[in-house]
C-alpha cells in the first residue's frame, strides 16, 4: 500500500501536469485543433522572357517548414496551440512565368501530403498571390481550389499575402481569413504571417469558426510598388488606416492590395478585403478603405528622383554623399526581372571615368555569368580573365558583353548566385553570379570583400530600396531603364487586363466601390 507521502507526491505530479496542460491550451480530455501548413510564393512577370523551373523554389518540406516561421519555433506559444501538418512551402525569387510542369508537381505534392494526414480543422496559406503559370490566370485561385477539393469545405483557410499580390475572386471565395502586408518595403513580412496564423487559431480556439462575413471590392488600379511605398504619401496615410480598421469590434482583419503590375492578367488590379461577423461595419469599413484607395490614386509618385541613367550617373559622379546609390529598375530581380540585361553595365563600362582603376569607386551588383565564373576559379583570385556575361534569357535590349579584368575574390556556397566571383575592370567591381541574386545586405558586399560605405557609386539591380540599403545610402536615385519589370508600366503591351484602368485610363469614371459580400467557402 502507497505511503500518504507518495500518494501527495503523485497528486502533485498529477496537478503540474494539468497546469502545464492548460498552459498550453489543452486541458485533459480537450483535443489540439489539427492545422496542416500550404504555399508558393512567387512574383513572375510575364514580361520576361524568363521562365521559373520547380528548382528554383527551394521547397521545404515537412518539419522544415517550420523554418520560415520564427513565431512557430519548438518552445512557441502558438507550436503548443496545435497539432501541425506542414505539407510543402516554397518561396522563389521574382522572376519570369512558371513552367506549367514545375507548378503541377509541387502543386500535386503539396496535395498528396494533405491527404495523407485528413481531417483538418484549419490550414495556414502562405503565398505571395502574383505568380504566373503558363496557361493558367489564377495559379493561387487554382491552388486554393484544388486544396478545397482534398481537404473539403468545413476547414478554415486562412491566407497570408504580399501587398503586391492578386485576390481573385476565386481566391476571396475559398479562403476563409485573409490578410496582407501592411508595408512597403515588407518590414512586417513575418508580424502578418504571425497575425493571418493567430486569427486561425483564434477562431477555432473561441468555437466561432468562419466569418460570418467577407466583403471584397475591386480597385481598378495598377501602380508599381515603387509608386506605392509605404515610406511616403499617399501610401503611408493610406496603409495607416488598415489597422485601426481591422481593430474595430466585430471585425477580424482588413486588407489593402496594390496588385502586381508585371503580369497581363484580368486579375491583376488592387483589391480591399474585410472579414467579420457584423454585416455593417464589415461592408461599411471595406467600402471606405476602397474609396480611400481610389481618392488619393493621382497622388501616387516614385519614392526617391527618377531620371535616365545618363543623368543618374552625372548626378552620382557630382555627388559627394557615399555611398551614391543607383537604382538599375527595369531589370530587378526582385520584382520579376530576369537578372541579366548588359544595358547599364555597358553603358558604365563604356564611360571614361571608370576606365582607370584610379577613378571613382564603383560597386555593380549583379550580371550572371556562368562562363565567367568558371574561368574565374581557373584563374584563381588575382587572375586575369575575360569573358562574356549576360543576357543570356533577356538579350532584348544589349546583347553578351565581354568583361575583361582581375579577379579580386571568389566565393562560394550562396543559396542563390552558388558562386559569386568580384571582377575589376578600370575602376569597377562587377560582381558576375553563376545564377541571379539581389543584392540587399551590407554583408552582401563586405563578404565579398567589397567596402560599399566607402564607395562613391554603387550600381543594384532593385527598385525601392529595401531597409538595409536605405539607411546605407549617402544618397539614392531610380534609373528608368529598360528590361522586364520596366516602371514605365505605360509602354509595356498589356492586352488582357480589366479596363478601364488606372493609370492607363488617367481620366476615367469612377468605379462601382460599393461592397460584394462573399459566399461563405462551405457554399461553393
Amino acid at each position: 500500500m502507497m505511503s500518504s507521502k507518495i500518494l501527495k507526491s503523485l497528486k502533485s505530479l498529477v496537478i503540474l501536469i494539468c497546469l502545464l496542460l492548460w498552459g498550453c491550451n489543452n486541458t485533459l480530455g480537450e483535443k489540439l485543433p489539427r492545422i496542416a501548413i500550404a504555399g508558393l510564393a512567387i512574383e513572375s512577370s510575364t514580361f520576361s522572357p524568363a521562365f521559373t523551373h520547380e528548382e528554383a523554389f527551394l521547397a521545404r518540406e515537412g518539419e522544415e517548414v517550420f523554418s520560415y516561421y520564427p513565431f512557430l519555433s519548438k518552445d512557441s506559444i502558438n507550436r503548443k496551440k496545435a497539432d501541425w501538418f506542414p505539407t510543402i512551402r516554397g518561396h522563389a525569387l521574382p522572376g519570369g512565368i512558371v513552367t506549367r510542369e514545375a507548378y503541377e508537381s509541387l502543386v500535386n505534392k503539396t496535395l498528396s501530403m494533405l491527404e495523407k494526414n485528413l481531417p483538418y480543422d484549419g490550414l495556414f496559406f502562405d503565398i505571395h498571390g502574383a505568380m504566373s503559370v503558363v496557361g493558367l490566370d489564377d495559379p493561387e485561385g487554382d491552388f486554393i481550389t484544388r486544396i478545397r477539393k482534398v481537404i473539403g469545405k468545413e476547414t478554415i483557410i486562412s491566407t497570408s499575402m504580399d501587398l503586391h499580390g492578386n485576390v481573385s475572386k476565386v481566391l476571396a471565395q475559398n479562403t476563409d481569413l485573409i490578410t496582407c502586408y501592411r508595408m512597403a518595403p515588407h518590414e512586417d513580412a513575418i508580424e502578418s504571417k504571425k497575425r493571418a496564423l493567430e486569427n486561425l487559431l483564434v477562431r477555432l480556439e473561441n468555437g466561432k469558426g468562419k466569418p460570418a462575413y467577407k466583403a471584397w471590392i475591386p480597385v481598378p488600379i495598377l501602380l508599381p510598388g515603387e509608386k506605392t511605398s509605404t515610406r511616403i504619401e499617399p501610401g503611408k496615410s493610406l496603409y495607416a488606416k488598415v489597422k485601426p480598421a481591422a481593430d474595430q469590434e466585430g471585425i477580424i482583419d482588413a486588407a489593402i492590395w496594390v496588385g502586381y503590375p508585371w503580369a497581363d492578367e484580368p486579375r491583376n488590379h488592387g483589391v480591399v478585403m474585410v472579414t467579420g461577423d457584423e454585416k455593417k461595419i464589415v461592408s461599411e469599413t471595406a467600402e471606405r478603405l476602397a474609396e480611400s484607395f481610389w481618392n488619393v490614386r493621382k497622388q501616387f509618385d516614385f519614392v526617391a528622383p527618377t531620371t535616365s541613367l545618363e543623368k543618374s550617373l552625372q548626378k552620382a559622379l557630382k555627388s559627394n554623399k557615399i555611398p551614391f546609390i543607383i537604382s538599375d529598375m527595369g531589370d530587378n530581380p526582385t520584382a520579376g526581372g530576369a537578372g541579366d540585361v548588359t544595358w547599364t553595365l555597358e553603358k558604365i563600362l563604356s564611360r571614361k571615368e571608370f576606365n582607370s582603376v584610379n577613378g571613382p569607386s564603383v560597386i555593380y551588383a549583379s550580371i550572371p555569368g556562368p562562363k565567367m565564373i568558371e574561368k574565374a576559379i581557373e584563374a584563381g583570385e588575382g587572375g586575369k580573365v575575360e569573358e562574356y556575361v549576360g543576357a543570356l534569357i533577356d538579350d532584348r535590349y544589349s546583347p553578351p558583353i565581354k568583361l575583361s579584368g582581375t579577379v579580386e575574390k571568389i566565393k562560394y556556397g550562396d543559396i542563390h548566385a552558388e558562386t559569386e566571383v568580384v571582377i575589376k575592370s578600370g575602376s569597377v567591381n562587377v560582381i558576375v553570379t553563376k545564377k541571379r541574386k539581389p543584392y540587399h545586405k551590407k554583408a552582401d558586399f563586405t563578404d565579398l570583400g567589397l567596402d560599399p560605405n566607402n564607395t562613391n557609386i554603387i550600381i543594384v539591380k532593385i527598385g525601392y530600396l529595401v531597409p538595409e540599403l536605405y539607411r546605407m545610402r549617402g544618397d539614392w536615385i531610380m534609373a528608368l531603364t529598360p528590361g522586364g519589370v520596366d516602371q514605365d508600366i505605360e509602354r509595356l503591351d498589356y492586352k488582357r487586363i480589366k479596363r478601364p484602368m488606372f493609370p492607363f485610363d488617367y481620366e476615367m469614371d469612377k468605379p462601382n466601390l460599393n461592397v460584394r459580400l462573399i459566399k461563405s467557402s462551405e457554399n461553393f
